[in-house]
């Protein structure tokens, strides 16, 4: 009886919080004069096709950054392989929001690109080329293929590995040179994950609203939700974009499941289960062993670049000019704090995350154990709904919570205080946090209850005990590093949560963290350097709760969604 009622609760939860703003967000939005608009208006029309733009040039960036990267570490073996794979996926825990305050200082007029180019005499003092006004464009989308790529690592390293090593043997015995097997054989066994991947990174960087946000590219259809917000209580058109940046997401993983879902698996898999293709790799020592690590620390140089600049602004005494800062200061640092917001924020942002991580854990581990353990009737309902936040950006969230505290409110007046984001944005920025992680919790926990021996349970069940006795003094106990990586993983990325920060908290007094830094940026005289100082602190306590989630877990936790 206890567990049909929380079955019933998690399915409530799911259906008010995570189905219905998605509803709304579509019906507010499906009004023919708005959508004619959104369609034909040459700003919008341009806003669209500037998304499109940086969502395919973004992802054919990732696909040249991860090709041959993850070909060439499933083919070879050498010291420290782990520890620079670990490092290639850092990027996960470097929001590119953050990263691109670091932008203005490598890429600006006086920044350190245009200053190594004076020095070399390339280009006169002063008359460097123009980085964010004439190549904006191709800026935006390089920060984001850097920030995306992990990504599509993930899913083709898992790719490769499962390749049968007899398939490629049996194309080079045949004549077939390197590149023609990697060409007729490789890529076609692993095009799953490779438009799989693929369609993650194009989604993902058409919503994206951080980096073309931070780095001053409003003519992009998210930039132009954003700025909508301001109107939303008149305007439908922000909802009438969301349709159709919904549209196109879910065209674009409709047609990766259709056209490529599941059609090589099969072959593929064949030599996964004794060795896979890893069995193949080639172990390089001495000096070959070095300079594998070329490749890997290329990306990885490129894809942290933003982020040291962002520390180095944050303690920098003067930078302008120079290659590197001349001096090092923590004023920066004490004055980010002196702001009025900046103390305000870390707290908003801690309770916040911490009431997000009760409540995903909670809903995220009653469902792992629903999927994995228990499996009543529409279980696999369960398991899909959970990882909806995954393939439906945060931006199309985001408006839908909007126009769901609109609708509770009109039709509770009561509780408006409390739904309003105009009024006080704390309960929906909670409910959002923890709906967005809700994969992660999800993921982290049914890895563990895969992996914790049955018979136990089955063994307390013979002597009589409960199914509650069981999961709180059996399941739980065997699961509790599982359960505590998924927890710091739900609390550490909603410290640093973008779209729903900056569209939902709308008064100062609930600003949090990133709300905060964009709050900064645009401070005249030392902003943007206590806005680094503070976003330094930020992704330092981040890689330190991801680094814990890594102990309780065993592994990366990123490692949890190439499974």
């Amino acid at each position: 009886m206890l567990g049909r009622l929380a079955l019933a609760l998690v399915a409530a939860f799911l259906a008010v919080f995570l189905v219905s703003p998605l509803l709304i967000a579509l019906w507010a939005g499906l009004s023919g004069p708005y959508l004619r608009e959104a369609l034909l208006n040459p700003v919008y029309r341009e806003g669209l096709t500037n998304a499109l733009s940086i969502a395919a040039v973004t992802t054919m960036l990732a696909l040249a950054i991860t090709v041959p990267l993850a070909w060439f570490g499933a083919r070879v073996r050498f010291r420290g392989k782990a520890f620079a794979e670990a490092l290639l996926l850092a990027p996960l825990i470097l929001p590119p929001f953050v990263g691109a305050l670091g932008i203005y200082q490598v890429l600006g007029q006086f920044g350190v690109v245009n200053t190594v180019l004076e020095n070399l005499g390339w280009c006169e003092a002063g008359r460097g080329p123009d980085w964010l006004g004439d190549y904006r464009f191709a800026v935006v989308c390089a920060v984001e293929a850097l920030g995306l790529y992990p990504i599509l690592y993930l899913m083709l390293n898992a790719s490769f590995a499962r390749l049968d090593p007899a398939l490629l043997e049996a194309s080079r015995s045949l004549g077939a040179s390197p590149w023609t097997t990697f060409r007729r054989v490789t890529l076609p066994l692993v095009r799953p994950g490779l438009f799989g991947g693929g369609v993650i990174v194009f989604v993902w960087s058409f919503t994206e609203l951080g980096t073309p946000l931070m780095l001053g590219y409003n003519r992009v259809t998210p930039v132009q939700i954003f700025s909508g917000l301001s109107e939303i209580g008149t305007n439908r058109m922000p909802f009438a974009l969301v349709v159709v940046m919904l549209t196109v997401a879910m065209i674009a993983y409709v047609l990766s499941r259709l056209l490529f879902a599941g059609r090589y698996d099969a072959v593929a898999a064949k030599g996964a289960g004794v060795a896979g293709f890893g069995g193949a790799a080639t172990r390089l020592r001495g000096w070959k062993a070095a300079a594998a690590w070329a490749p890997y620390l290329v990306v990885i140089g490129l894809a942290l670049l933003p982020h040291i600049a962002v520390v180095l602004m944050g303690v920098s005494h003067d930078w302008y000019r120079t290659v590197l800062p001349q001096g090092m200061t923590l004023a920066h640092a004490r004055e980010a704090l002196a702001h009025q917001t900046v103390v305000p924020g870390i707290i908003n942002s801690i309770t916040y995350s911490l009431a997000a991580t009760v409540l995903g854990v909670t809903v995220g581990l009653f469902i792992a154990w629903t999927t994995i353990r228990w499996r009543p009737m529409g279980w696999r309902a369960f398991d899909i709904a959970a990882m909806i936040p995954l393939a439906v950006p945060g931006i199309i969230f985001a408006f839908g919570y909007i126009g769901l505290a609109y609708e509770i409110g009109r039709h509770v007046p009561a509780m408006r205080d409390i739904i309003d984001p105009s009024r006080n944005p704390a309960l929906l920025l909670i409910v959002a946090y923890a709906v967005r992680r809700l994969p992660h919790v999800v993921r982290a926990a049914s890895a563990g209850l895969s992996q914790a021996p049955i018979a136990y349970e089955e063994a307390a069940a013979a002597l009589g005990a409960g199914r509650w006795t069981r999961l709180r003094r059996i399941t739980l106990p065997l699961i509790a590093g599982s359960v505590a990586a998924g927890a710091l993983m739900t609390f550490s990325f909603s410290m640093l949560e973008v779209s729903d920060s900056l569209i939902l908290a709308q008064q100062r007094e609930f600003w949090p963290i990133t709300r905060v830094i964009y709050d900064l940026v645009n401070v005249l005289g030392s902003g943007p350097a206590m806005a680094c100082a503070f976003a330094t602190w930020a992704m330092l306590f981040l890689a330190a709760t991801l680094a814990a989630a890594t102990v309780f877990l065993g592994r990366n936790p990123a490692s949890l969604f190439r499974d």
